[in-house]
């Protein structure tokens, strides 16, 4: 039990449903939905797309999402992969750039807008899961698209760091400042642009996005830029159902979205993770810290040799899942003993540049959801008509060739986006996220350890202090015991303070014994954890 002396939170407790996600007036969107007859599924959508218009630094229509949905009686989640690919025409592009001398795709290079996934997982989850329609599911959003968004405090914290990247693109500078300035918190943002692209996505689906007016923009747009796009990239994107990553810690069932995403990385961490007897150690003290970096160290590295497209030909055809788990479980044991990985180098990406919602309705159906542009504001490229902000998840790929993940033409990048569910093999028991780009993996390990091992409340577990292992360095956030970096270096760490919080994250524990549902929200952000 926390100490109600003290600042913090509590874990919200509710009967019937929940929602969770980085923002209020989201939260309150999701539940709102399910009160007014829609499921998770509907509720998750319309939240993800509110978010867009709350967190446009963090997520909007220009980026990718994953979902997980498990209902009772179901032993596993479906899973579906709402990632986009690059363009099929990319090849000599990508050519030029190594010519220059790059070592990677710069984040305002029209190769790092890889085509938007996220409105075609919306449509296709929506139509075969939800109960709404998307032209209800999208109203909350297209309506606050139109009266203008209050600026939170943390969103407009970091909207300031970012100014530079704004101002480089006109559009991006109309759309984004106000003025010459970053919005001040309760600034309200109206973007015309976005209302009515929301209401042609909500009239005709999928198709009133990549197809018409709005496709006709997004690829003027890129081709004024000099990208390789075509307007058969858009038409013909699909997303896809893929049977998530599964596997087990500590008896529970552990479900991760599998690759192109980064998930298969949480269960390599977990697998070295469990020979220790991390119940013993202090879930903020110097030895769990430590344990999460070592194991984060070795699953980076395998993440970064072996991750990949599963359509990739230079890797394997499980876009890496079954080598990642073998070295995972050849580490294990070294890195209990307290051995050590060779870091991987630091690659691009950023800390917290993600939304995640967490949703549970009254028919115990549980949603996992994850949607992003990848770095914040992504590409910083904006599309004049449409408003529509490109993800940068371009630079996810490897630039040199002939090495798994590396940039071919049509194929998704490696991801670091992962949604995460636990279960008892029946049903869902937890659905979970951890924001924050590279740390998302790193975090969700974090995040279960903390709830299984040492038997925190979701909201206790997410309160407590992160660190992060990365090119060497490990990140320990402010927050911490200040007695912890002085002994994480005697451990023998290279750290430092991180410059921001690490990630941020949501948790709904379905609490079968006694019929309850147990919500926690990262206090890193500006949301919350509502329920009835």
């Amino acid at each position: 039990m926390r100490d109600f002396q003290r600042p913090g939170r509590s874990a919200v407790y509710a009967n019937e449903a929940m929602a969770a996600t980085s923002h209020p007036l989201a939260t309150l969107t999701a539940i709102e939905t399910l009160r007014a007859g829609g499921n998770a599924v509907d509720a998750a959508i319309a939240a993800v797309a509110v978010l867009g218009l709350l967190e446009p630094h963090m997520t909007g229509i220009g980026g990718d999402c994953w979902m997980l949905i498990q209902r009772a009686g179901d032993a596993a989640p479906l899973c579906y992969n709402g990632t986009g690919r690059a363009a099929r025409s990319a090849e000599p592009a990508v050519l030029r750039l190594l010519d220059e001398g790059a070592v990677a795709v710069p984040q305002s290079h029209p190769l790092a807008v890889t085509i938007p996934g996220a409105v075609e997982a919306w449509d296709r989850l929506s139509t075969d899961h939800g109960r709404l329609g998307l032209d209800r599911i999208l109203a909350p959003a297209i309506d606050l698209a139109r009266a203008g968004a209050p600026v939170a405090p943390r969103v407009a914290a970091d909207w300031t760091r970012h100014l530079p990247l704004l101002q480089s693109n006109e559009i991006t500078a109309q759309s984004f400042l106000a003025g010459t300035r970053a919005p001040a918190a309760g600034t309200r943002m109206p973007q015309t642009q976005m209302c009515r692209t929301l209401s042609a996505i909500a009239k005709d689906g999928a198709r009133g996005f990549y197809d018409g007016w709005v496709a006709d923009d997004m690829l003027a747009t890129l081709k004024a830029l000099g990208g390789p796009h075509e307007a058969e990239d858009f038409t013909g994107h699909t997303g896809n159902y893929v049977a998530p990553a599964a596997g087990s810690y500590r008896g529970t069932r552990v479900f991760e979205t599998p690759p192109n995403s980064q998930g298969a990385i949480v269960l390599a961490l977990l697998a070295m993770m469990e020979p220790a007897d991390i119940a013993a150690l202090d879930p903020d003290g110097a030895a769990f810290h430590d344990l999460i970096a070592r194991a984060s160290e070795a699953g980076i590295a395998l993440r970064d040799r072996f991750l990949a497209d599963p359509a990739d030909d230079h890797g394997a055809d499980d876009g890496g899942l079954a080598q990642i788990m073998e070295g995972a479980r050849a580490a294990a044991a070294r890195i209990a003993a307290g051995g050590r990985a060779d870091p991987a180098p630091e690659r691009p990406g950023g800390s917290g540049d993600t939304v995640y919602v967490s949703v549970v309705d009254r028919d115990q159906t549980a949603v996992s959801m994850v949607n992003s542009i990848f770095h914040a504001f992504g590409s910083g490229i904006t599309c004049p008509r449409s408003g529509v902000l490109f993800n940068s998840r371009g630079t996810g790929f490897r630039l040199a060739p002939g090495m798994a993940g590396h940039y071919r033409p049509g194929l998704r990048p490696p991801h670091t986006l992962v949604a995460g569910m636990t279960g008892d093999g029946r049903r869902p028991v937890m659905s979970f996220g951890v924001m924050g780009g590279h740390y998302q993996a790193i975090g969700h390990a974090a995040l279960l350890s903390r709830i299984l091992d040492h038997g925190l409340d979701p909201q206790a577990a997410i309160d407590l202090p992160r660190s992060m292992a990365m090119g060497g360095v490990l990140e320990v956030e402010t927050g911490a015991d200040p007695a912890l970096m002085p002994r994480l270096i005697g451990l023998g760490h290279r750290v430092r303070a991180a410059a921001q919080p690490l990630g941020g994250a949501q948790a709904i524990l379905i609490d079968w014994d006694r019929g309850v549902l147990i919500g926690g929200s990262d206090p890193r952000k500006d949301g919350c954890a509502l329920g009835y």
